[in-house]
């Protein structure tokens, strides 16, 4: 995947791969997942495991924005990791949340103390 891909780290992958098990995992019954669920279930999860450092974490990665949830998600898709439906785009990933806005600015920072 990542010489395919080289712009989003392994853990990337792996990470997507996560966040989409654990956004299944919430449901009351297994369905197709929308870019717009997955982008938020890598947010949830990325402040879970991460905290305060998640955006620094995924931007390491290659993760900058929800776009590139998207690219990992198409580049899983076209190593035959996910399948899709025919619907789905790269598009469904764009603008979902702002990165700083995410883990910074409404960071809960009271909760952590």
């Amino acid at each position: 995947l990542q010489e395919r891909n080289p712009r989003f780290d392994t853990r990337a992958y792996f990470f997507v791969l996560a966040a989409l098990h654990s956004v299944i995992h919430a449901l009351d019954e297994p369905r197709h997942i929308s870019g717009r669920e997955l982008a938020d279930g890598v947010r949830r999860l990325a402040l879970e495991r991460f905290g305060p450092m998640a955006r620094l974490v995924l931007e390491h990665w290659g993760i900058r924005a929800t776009e590139d949830v998207g690219g990992v998600v198409f580049a899983l898709v076209e190593q035959g990791v996910l399948i899709k439906q025919d619907e789905d785009r790269p598009e469904d990933f764009a603008d979902v949340f702002d990165f700083e806005e995410a883990f910074e600015l409404s960071y809960p920072w009271e909760a952590r103390l």
